[in-house]
């Protein structure tokens, strides 16, 4: 199989290299809206190099892996599509409900398929909670405890077109609490703070945030995320329910240093970014498109499940704006097809 990919930045550079791993992909092509940092990379990994995107398509390919910046998501898809390319993109689809809902009207009428990138979902640990909780092992569940704490913040040039910190780091979050417990998000109540750098504040951005979450059967989860983790890079879940519990991120690099005296648990270096901490997940969840771009599997991760995680981030966003709780439903576009959207685990393929 020939695989294309746009965007050769630092997640670009890791996908290529893992890509050239994968059994049955035997040819890399990579394009970049810098043609000079794409040749770089091809000559770094062993690959190919597209001097332009059209190029790239007229030479013809089975499948595209689209990491280049955010704001350029949208468009990058459909432009797969019109050459009925099976598409994989990071999330989010688009920084905003109608550029994402455009992607999902379309994708309901088209066959050619379209995974987006929530790693977590191929994650050992979130995979085994979600498992536990399935099977009646947990009982009923009552509360959800969800952190991502990143290390050191981003370039301050990422702000203004990463569609801020629920939308672009907590979405991750909103993901896997959907596909875990199979339910939706009814209500949000957030809020953010700046205590860093003064780039968050003046791209209207904030980083540190913190939110409430309700569920349609009453289950209630925490929301935190923060920029500034000095202890290292912290992604965590607790899922706690009336029989049992299940914490996922609690291994020996987790950066949980204990206050308690005598205690000490931790045996390796803490993560430091969040390619060390999923670069398993990573691996496994491009093979799984390859699988789906060859036609073996149906997508594990259709836009409409990256449209409801977004739905959860406007909502968040307008809380903290507002200082109000804000419904789900509020911020909720119509869908032009009655069927487009589908709920958790209806019509959806199951992990490989």
């Amino acid at each position: 199989m020939k695989i294309g990919l746009i965007g050769t930045g630092r997640i670009g550079a890791f996908h290529a290299e893992t890509l050239k791993s994968v059994p049955g992909v035997d040819r890399i092509v990579v394009a970049d809206a810098d043609a000079a940092r794409a040749r770089v990379l091809a000559d770094t990994l062993g690959t190919e190099a597209a001097e332009t995107l059209p190029q790239m398509y007229a030479d013809g390919l089975d499948g595209v892996v689209i990491t280049a910046a955010t704001s350029a998501h949208a468009e990058l898809i459909h432009q797969a599509l019109d050459a009925e390319v099976p598409v994989f993109c990071e999330k989010p689809v688009a920084l905003d409900v109608a550029g994402t809902l455009a992607v999902v009207e379309r994708c309901a009428t088209i066959t050619v398929p379209v995974q987006i990138g929530f790693q977590r979902r191929f994650d050992r640990g979130y995979r085994a909670a979600r498992e536990a909780l399935r099977s009646g092992d947990l009982g009923w569940l009552h509360t959800l405890r969800a952190c991502t704490s990143d290390q050191a913040p981003p370039p301050a040039a990422f702000i203004p077109t990463s569609g801020g910190l629920f939308r672009d780091c907590s979405i991750h979050d909103f993901d896997i609490l959907r596909w875990l417990t199979g339910r939706e998000v009814v209500s949000v109540y957030a809020q953010g703070a700046n205590r860093g750098d003064s780039f968050f504040a003046d791209g209207d951005d904030v980083d540190t945030c913190a939110a409430l979450l309700r569920f349609d059967d009453d289950t209630l989860a925490t929301v935190t995320a923060t920029r500034y983790n000095g202890a290292g890079h912290d992604v965590r879940l607790e899922v706690c329910g009336s029989k049992g519990a299940r914490i996922v991120g609690l291994d020996d690099r987790a950066p949980l240093p204990s206050a308690e005296p005598h205690v000490s648990w931790q045996q390796s270096a803490p993560y430091a970014t969040f390619m060390e901490r999923f670069h398993d997940a990573y691996v496994t969840e491009l093979r799984a498109f390859v699988d789906v771009a060859a036609g073996h599997a149906k997508s594990p991760c259709p836009p409409t499940d990256a449209l409801e995680a977004l739905y959860v981030a406007e909502a968040c966003d307008r809380s903290r704006r507002t200082g109000e709780p804000v419904s789900v439903a509020d911020v909720r576009v119509p869908m032009a097809e009655a069927d487009v959207y589908d709920a958790p685990d209806r019509h959806r393929a199951p992990l490989p």
